[in-house]
């Protein structure tokens, strides 16, 4: 086992969807390679993306999100994290969502974060490591 990893709304998204298979099966990987960590903001995501655009029902969204609850440790979002993704925003440029999500990864003492939508390799704060597990896909 890599240690705790972050996984961004992405993943969760691929570990439930068989439109890229390739992806899919990368993602159900890191589930043994790390002790996964995630946010109620990639939930809130997940389940947009699941509704909106996957047009999927309540049922399998629940059925989703058990499924996630029981390989992740799932943290809430403060004022706190709010106040700490305010100042990633303003250091490091990404958007707000994505660095609420830095900053979710950072107070759950996540030593990387697994996304394909930020710069792979960049150290964040001298804690977290953005990771791109897909990277290797042409």
């Amino acid at each position: 086992m890599n240690g705790k990893a972050f996984l961004d709304t992405n993943i969760l998204v691929y570990l439930h969807s068989s439109d890229e298979p390739q992806k899919q099966r990368i993602s159900m990987d890191l589930l043994s390679l790390y002790q996964c960590c995630t946010s109620v903001q990639a939930l809130n995501e997940f389940c947009y993306v699941g509704i909106k655009k996957q047009r999927r029902t309540r049922a399998e969204m629940e059925a989703a999100i058990g499924k996630i609850e029981n390989f992740c440790q799932v943290n809430m979002v403060t004022v706190a994290t709010i106040t700490d993704a305010l100042r990633l925003h303003e250091v490091y440029g990404y958007n707000f969502f994505d660095c609420l999500m830095l900053a979710s990864a950072i107070e759950a003492e996540c030593a990387e974060i697994l996304s394909e939508d930020m710069s792979d390799g960049q150290i964040i704060e001298q804690k977290i490591k953005i990771v791109n597990p897909f990277k290797v896909i042409p």
